[in-house]
């Protein structure tokens, strides 16, 4: 068993915050200046945001017809929408929204701002499932650009001759994310040796996460200042060579066996804010952040405590796989006045990942059949504190991807879940990945969620048949088969695993095809019959996420009495060709009313 002391704040990180080299005063006095600046400029945002909440009335209209997609249970378009006070007040043509403006908002008449031509508008998007701070972290080294393990090396070298900080000082740790051996020519994992190759990168501390958050490849040094290890871990691996040894890779939780450096609030600061830029420009208004690290939701309830979150959070609370329960320590955090933030869920890790070899299957591996991967929980740890949650007010999101995994998981919620009002609880499992079909019709039964990121199955398409075999990996991402059994959907990316842009999520579940418009069956798609239509992956990125979220009042659709968040494409997604959806731009991103992307 690993030690906790262990555990440390975050396992991704960019050292610099720049490609350019600075002197080491300067840089410092740099960064001083560039975090007050990102502080002032949050504060700035946030009291403009406040007075517009006060002042912004507008109708706000498509051109052309009723191009705004409501999303209301009825799926009714319309030309307009009325906002006031950060509220949408009311829907329809703008001749009637004017000719009720002085009942609706006490004003005897409206500005209109128009949407352009051939664009829509929909409800803000979401994405249920994403890393927020590991994000940032990851778009400090490209590791996810190489496809040789010497090409992701060389990332690695460029990073630090980038930086004269830390070409200079060999005993700071290098981090980084973003490493697929999946992707490499030569499929295998990598080792410390890979790295001393290098004589830049030689006797340096380097820890790098995969792209999958489930392994840490580190450096020679790094080993022996976390040295010894145990034999084994359990829920984890350590690889070792024929010899026994230690090769620089740990897989899920023997991660925790490598000791990493504390984050600053100014490494926390510089993530979150180019996190939240990248999401903005996106269109998504909403982030559920799937508890990766504890230090995560600490940060967001620092920032909204001192009124800084540009967007909403919904935040799951961290379950480590040591099995201490806190449920009952702690209140769920249904949100704040804003609703920028709220924190009502735990995430539990059940098992690793696909494409480590990780997750949790009943029969071996194709293409190992030395492993069938591994539990990272005991299902008795399961059976024990998912129902103290639900029974403590805690929405439970269990990380699920093996079939063995999910079967396990939801064994554990037949039994939670008996007798009580499930859609009070929600209980949700991420990523439902692998799942055999009699799991599917239970999962519809018990009414759990599943929270599936589409662009997974167009990444791992290309190499699931050789590590599942022919058989099972026809219940690989089967989300008509999960949406037929009864079961709710909601839609995310994962990222930084996959693409933030939420409108490649929409692409993959809609074709099942790579963004070049290829897949390994052709060009209707990988397994074709899975593919989820146009208007439930819309529903699964806005008020299905909303629904998972305990949102669905005031979030997900744009009907009167929910708040304004809105984002504007320039071109119908609902009807344009599907090889033409990747086209499409984010021409405005508006949150309570107030534009924070784009313009309009």
């Amino acid at each position: 068993m690993a030690s906790r002391d262990k555990l440390k704040n975050d396992t991704a990180s960019g050292l610099s915050p720049t490609s350019v080299p600075l002197p080491p005063l300067s840089r410092r006095w740099y960064w001083k200046i560039l975090v007050a600046t990102i502080a002032l400029s949050f504060v700035a945002y946030q009291v403009t945001r406040q007075e517009d909440h006060v002042l912004t009335t507008y109708a706000l209209c498509s051109s052309g017809g009723a191009n705004i997609y409501t999303v209301d249970e009825n799926n009714t378009s319309v030309e307009c929408v009325l906002i006031h006070n950060s509220r949408i007040v009311d829907t329809g043509d703008l001749a009637s929204i004017r000719q009720r403006c002085n009942t609706t908002t006490g004003l005897t008449s409206v500005a209109v701002r128009y949407a352009p031509t051939g664009s829509i508008i929909i409800p803000g998007m979401s994405d249920s499932h994403c890393h927020i701070l590991e994000y940032g972290a990851s778009r400090q080294i490209p590791l996810s650009e190489g496809k040789t393990v010497e090409k992701t090396v060389s990332f690695v070298r460029d990073y630090i001759l980038g930086n004269a900080d830390l070409e200079g000082n060999k005993s700071r740790v290098i981090e980084g994310w973003g490493w697929d051996h999946a992707s490499w020519g030569v499929e295998k994992m990598p080792s410390w040796e890979d790295l001393e190759a290098d004589p830049i990168i030689a006797g340096r501390p380097v820890i790098l996460q995969s792209r999958d958050g489930h392994a840490l490849w580190v450096s020679q040094r790094t080993l022996a200042e976390n040295a010894p290890f145990p034999d084994t871990i359990e829920g984890g691996v350590i690889m070792r060579d024929k010899a026994g040894n230690p090769t620089g890779v740990f897989m899920d939780s023997a991660q925790d066996l490598i000791a990493q450096p504390a984050l600053t609030e100014e490494d926390l600061t510089r993530r979150f804010q180019r996190t939240v830029a990248d999401a903005l420009a996106a269109g998504l208004v909403s982030l559920h952040d799937a508890g990766f690290k504890p230090d995560s939701l600490a940060f967001f309830k620092r920032q909204s405590e001192i009124k800084l979150l540009p967007l909403r959070i919904y935040g799951m609370t961290y379950f480590d796989e040591y099995g201490h329960y806190w449920g009952d320590q702690i209140t769920p955090f249904a949100g704040a006045a804003d609703e920028r933030l709220s924190a009502r869920s735990v995430k539990i890790f059940a098992d690793g990942a696909l494409r480590t070899g990780g997750a949790a299957l009943y029969e071996p591996y194709s293409d190992n059949p030395s492993t069938n991967g591994a539990m990272r929980i005991s299902a008795e740890v399961l059976n024990s504190v998912i129902p103290r949650f639900l029974q403590d007010g805690w929405q439970v999101n269990v990380h699920a991807i093996g079939d063995r995994a999910n079967g396990i998981v939801l064994d554990a919620f037949e039994h939670a879940l008996q007798g009580v009002n499930v859609s009070a609880l929600r209980p949700r499992l991420e990523h439902a990945q692998i799942m055999t079909k009699e799991d599917m019709n239970r999962l519809g039964k018990l009414g759990v969620i599943a929270s599936i990121q589409p662009t997974h199955a167009i990444s791992d398409m290309w190499f699931a048949q050789a590590r599942l075999g022919p058989e099972r990996v026809e219940t690989l991402y089967a989300f008509r088969g999960i949406l037929d059994s009864g079961a709710r959907i909601t839609l995310g990316s994962d990222f930084p695993v996959e693409d933030i842009n939420p409108l490649k999520g929409f692409y993959a579940a809609v074709t099942r095809l790579s963004t070049e418009n290829t897949s390994p069956h052709g060009p209707n798609g990988w397994f074709p019959e899975q593919r989820l239509t146009r208007l439930e992956a819309l529903r699964g990125m806005t008020i299905d996420a909303a629904y998972a979220s305990f949102t669905e009042n005031t979030l997900g659709s744009l009907t009167i009495g929910k708040r304004a968040d809105i984002t504007i494409l320039s071109q119908d997604i609902m009807s344009v060709a599907a090889d033409k959806i990747l086209d499409t731009k984010v021409l405005a991103t508006i949150i309570d009313g107030c534009v924070v992307y784009g313009q309009l």
